[in-house]
């Protein structure tokens, strides 16, 4: 399963000297005389709905699985009846709690995405 590749879409003149202080981010172009606005040649990509995934691997993991949010044992028990699933806990469980769901998971043979480190 491999995603469509597109270019990194940043702000006009990224790169240029004066302009370091740019963060690698983009934002839509309002001005009225912008080269990237009017879409010439040279001045880089701008997102478009072409760049858009198929819907049999859009939301997928690079793995091909699907990553489902979990914040407790209830959404867990859900998550692990879907077949295609890869667990990912929330960052706001705390770490005893996240062991016990995790124990929990791979008695289930559920994937984990984001496991603890030992």
């Amino acid at each position: 399963m491999r995603k469509k590749e597109h270019p990194v879409f940043n702000v006009p003149n990224f790169g240029a000297k004066h302009r370091k202080g740019v963060k690698e981010r983009w934002r839509k172009q309002r001005g009225i005389d912008n080269k990237k606005r009017v879409k010439r040649s040279g001045y880089g990509a701008v997102p478009n709905i072409g760049y858009k995934n198929s819907e049999e691997i859009r939301h997928r993991r690079p793995d091909g699985s699907f990553g489902i949010l979990v914040h407790d044992a209830k959404e867990l028990e859900r998550a692990s009846t879907i077949k295609d699933a890869a667990i990912i806990f929330s960052g706001t469980i705390s770490k005893r709690k996240r062991a016990e769901l995790e124990k929990v998971a791979l008695g289930k043979g559920v994937r984990i995405a984001n496991r603890l480190r030992k």
